[in-house]
């Protein structure tokens, strides 16, 4: 059985496997992924450290270049990175290129980094006194990524920390960690020096050791919201800044204005894509004053046509879920809706297989707050409809939800949207964009649950979170001046 490497100091290091990798089109298991070591994590976040110093002090065009020839090793073996992604993930080969692609605008983000590192400078602020400001990197950044983004949340983090200046730790997925592992030798062929950026495999034990080792200076997660805030707290605790990114139910308010074949369509697009295996997909469906049956309609005819297979077949729509114990989850929220007196339209439960983690898409009329198909992150190809009579309505259904990452209204009404925008309490919000994920010159982050700590992920705050502030004030006397004040010093 083969098992997946750690990529440390500029190598693979191989490893006794221990954790099961699978094929989830097939069930089987493919590679084992290996636990590393107290003294193992010890050795490779001191190589870190090590190699930090010297990478915090390179030139800032020495980092552009090295991040410009990333970016074309990335387009270069687009092909076989997507590849690695279906096999492990299941996701169909144009949705890995496609988050490929997403990857690519961070680190074409990233290149800019002589703009974005940028500090200031103030001139005689006092008789003979200057004041500039310069951003250093923090250090040693620990990156720990989700298995629904292997290759993209990776780069969200490891193109502004390196830009930055920063020693990357990654630590990815169990579920599929072989792209992460050709992540690392894209870099080194990029140029980038050797211990700069380590993938070190494991499990959960693996990433406690990282929130607590005196060693790693700041940590970047995407996950779950439970595991985030555990995180955020432990992280924390150990003095280290951390930026949690936890889970999301995302909504999708439908006006009674609405054009109903392209909300119907971008329902579709956003709910079952990857299997709905995306923090940002639609999950609920708010449907106000009488467009839910009509919607709903549209919905169940465009979901009929949806064709699930594995991710490697071009027919198919969208794959199978990442594990057999994923897949039970999901369908749990489909056999118990009923029992909340939820009207299941499209049922897909009868495609579970043993033999894959397939599971048709479903689509739920009549979720609601206090209901489990409402109440919890789905994360599976399940769409809810909830009915509510009015816009004010849709907005406090939204703003009482637990989770504040992504929302999206559809309507023909500019001041409808502008009041809405205003209105919900939701980091990244649509207006008829069903998946705003924001473009890499903007952060992404969301509000309440979805967020622990203050800062967003990628773009300027991801550049703010990798780098430390520091204010130099200057001043040359002349020769001949000398001068004791025990005042306190003012600008006057």
């Amino acid at each position: 059985m083969r098992s997946v490497p750690h990529f440390i100091n500029g190598a693979r290091v191989e490893e006794s496997g221990h954790s099961p990798v699978f094929n989830p089109a097939t069930g089987e298991v493919i590679a084992k992924v290996p636990v590393p070591s107290k003294s193992r994590i010890d050795d490779v976040v001191a190589l870190a450290r090590t190699a930090s110093l010297s990478w915090g002090r390179s030139s800032l065009s020495r980092r552009t270049n090295i991040l410009f020839t990333l970016r074309q090793l990335l387009v270069e073996h687009t092909d076989e990175l997507a590849a690695l992604i279906t096999t492990e993930h299941g996701k169909t080969r144009t949705d890995a290129k496609g988050e490929i692609a997403r990857a690519l605008e961070n680190v074409e983000y990233a290149c800019g980094l002589i703009e974005h590192l940028k500090g200031g400078f103030s001139d005689q602020v006092a008789d003979g006194v200057d004041v500039h400001s310069t951003r250093e990197p923090v250090g040693v950044v620990a990156a720990v990524t989700p298995f629904n983004f292997p290759i993209m949340v990776p780069l969200w983090m490891s193109a502004n920390a390196l830009a930055s200046g920063n020693a990357v730790i990654l630590k990815p997925s169990e579920r599929d960690p072989s792209v992460s592992v050709r992540l690392g030798e894209l870099l080194k062929e990029s140029g980038l020096p050797d211990g700069v950026f380590n993938v070190l495999q494991g499990d959960a034990t693996t990433v406690q050791a990282l929130l607590e080792h005196p060693g790693i200076d700041a940590v970047s997660f995407v996950g779950s919201t439970p595991v985030a805030r555990h995180v955020h707290e432990v992280a924390s605790a150990h003095h280290k800044r951390v930026q949690a990114l936890g889970g999301a139910k995302n909504h999708m308010v439908v006006l009674p204005d609405a054009d109903l074949d392209v909300a119907a369509d971008a329902a579709i697009n956003s709910g079952f894509g990857s299997a709905g295996e995306r923090c940002m997909a639609i999950s609920v469906v708010v449907a106000v004053g009488d467009v839910a049956g009509p919607l709903i309609d549209k919905i169940a005819t465009r979901l009929d046509k949806l064709r699930v297979g594995p991710g490697d077949d071009p027919a198919s729509d969208f794959g199978p879920l990442i594990t057999q114990e994923h897949l039970t989850r999901v369908v749990s929220y489909v056999t118990s809706a009923p029992d909340d007196d939820i009207t299941v339209v499209r049922d897909g439960t009868s495609m579970a297989s043993p033999k894959g983690f397939f599971m048709g898409p479903s689509l739920l009329d009549g979720v609601r707050p206090g209901t489990k198909a409402y109440d919890d992150e789905i994360f599976g190809p399940v769409l809810g409809v909830a009915r509510v009579a009015t816009f004010n309505d849709a907005i406090a259904l939204v703003n009482n939800n637990p989770y504040g990452n992504g929302v999206a209204v559809f309507t023909r009404d500019g001041n409808a949207a502008r009041l809405f925008s205003r209105q919900v309490h939701v980091g990244m919000i649509g207006i008829n964009v069903p998946i705003p994920v924001p473009i890499a010159a903007y952060s992404f982050g969301g509000w309440k649950n979805s967020l622990f700590g203050h800062t967003h992920i990628y773009g300027p705050e991801g550049f703010a979170f990798y780098t430390r502030a520091k204010v130099i004030t200057t001043r040359w006397p002349e020769a001949s001046e000398s001068q004791i004040d025990l005042g306190f010093p003012t600008t006057r």
